[in-house]
Formats: structure tokens, sequence, C-alpha cells
């Protein structure tokens, strides 16, 4: 099963199925992953409301995952 996090996901989802993402979500400035209610937002939702560019952060996370296999 091939490995990857999609727009689609909560933070909820990422953070359990990838624990180290909060790192790199951090590093963004998405500090408020950890608020209850952000947990129910989407990493497309979160990436926009941060300024950040959804389809560019998400292959930037696939591609770190990637290499950490």
């Amino acid at each position: 099963m091939k490995k990857e996090i999609k727009k689609s996901m909560t933070f909820k989802e990422i953070l359990k199925k990838y624990p180290d993402a909060d790192k790199l979500l951090m590093g963004k400035g998405m500090h408020c992953i950890g608020c209850p209610m952000a947990q129910q937002e989407t990493l497309e939702q979160g990436a926009i409301m941060h300024g950040l560019d959804p389809d560019k952060l998400i292959k930037e996370m696939n591609t770190k995952l990637k290499n950490k296999e």
C-alpha cells in the first residue's frame, strides 16, 4: 500500500498515521494543528487559511514521507 497524504485528509487523520508530520506543519506556521477544532479541518482548508499553496504543501509532505521509508 502506497503511503500518501491527501489534501482531503483531516489533521487528525494525518497526525494519527504520520506523527512526524507535526514538525513540518509547525514549521510552516500551522501551530493550530493541536486545537480541537482544527482536528476536523482538512489539510487543504488549513493550508489556505495560512496562505499556503495546498498542492505544494502536499507534495513537500509526501516527498519527505517517501524519503523516510
